[in-house]
């Protein structure tokens, strides 16, 4: 099986762009966006390692890394003598480390972010142990209301280590963009969903009844060396959000 054109043309690209991801990680982006777009089905097969080494002209432990790493994503199931097939379970939302915009661009939506506070703050216990941190210590607190084609759906919390953003104000839409801009690749992600009564700030910025449920998703992501890089908390609308994980 030879690789696609456009899988070539875009994974190309991708990996000249000049930011410091390890190429491996560059050519999982690729594939991992192209599944959850649907440019790659559920169930197909990816080209070899081969194939993919004589289209890019890169080295076959580059490959065999970026698969593997989509495999550990559980985007792809690999088989020894058998190939490599996209999962055919995999449902999107909580699995893969991917945040908020890229998945709603992903839906061939349009994400938006009114920001709320982009400060220090003294790290809760709760937040510090998760961050491996020292209880009281300071990170940022980037809290934002996310909205999906103008509509709030969530207020988003995220709490992150000092020494990982150098300048906050560079933060725009998307966090993920920002790390990956800095050479921080969020590969995993551990999450927890509960719900519970909607709060005064939740009703007023996100404009729904006090009688909707809002769904909590707490997110822990780790970077390629399994070292925390990220703890958000994402309060949601119930109506809006359907959360999918696949073990």
């Amino acid at each position: 099986m030879g690789v696609n054109t456009w899988l070539v043309e875009r994974l190309r690209t991708r990996m000249a762009e000049p930011d410091k991801l390890p190429l491996y990680v560059k050519f999982a982006d690729v594939v991992q966006l192209a599944v959850l777009n649907g440019e790659i089905q559920r169930g197909d097969f990816l080209p070899s390692e081969r194939d993919f080494v004589m289209a890019l002209g890169i080295s076959r432990i580059t490959v065999r890394k970026a698969l593997e790493l989509l495999a550990e994503q559980e985007i792809v199931v690999r088989g020894r003598g058998y190939g490599t097939y996209v999962n055919h379970q995999l449902e999107y939302h909580l699995k893969p480390a991917m945040g908020f915009s890229q998945q709603v661009v992903a839906t061939g939506k349009t994400p938006g972010t009114l920001w709320i506070s982009k400060t220090r703050v003294p790290c809760r216990a709760e937040i510090a142990e998760h961050l491996q941190l020292s209880a009281g210590c300071d990170v940022y607190l980037l809290k934002r209301v996310r909205d999906i084609d103008g509509e709030p759906v969530s207020i988003e919390e995220n709490y992150v280590p000092l020494h990982l953003i150098a300048d906050v104000e560079q933060i725009d839409i998307s966090l993920y963009v920002y790390f990956r801009s800095q050479g921080i690749a969020p590969v995993r992600t551990r999450n927890w969903v509960s719900a519970q009564s909607p709060s005064h700030e939740f009703i007023q910025s996100v404009n729904t009844p006090a009688t909707l449920p809002v769904l909590v998703v707490k997110s822990l992501a780790f970077d390629i060396n399994q070292r925390p890089l990220d703890y958000s908390i994402n309060y949601c609308r119930a109506d809006m959000y359907v959360f999918y994980s696949e073990d």
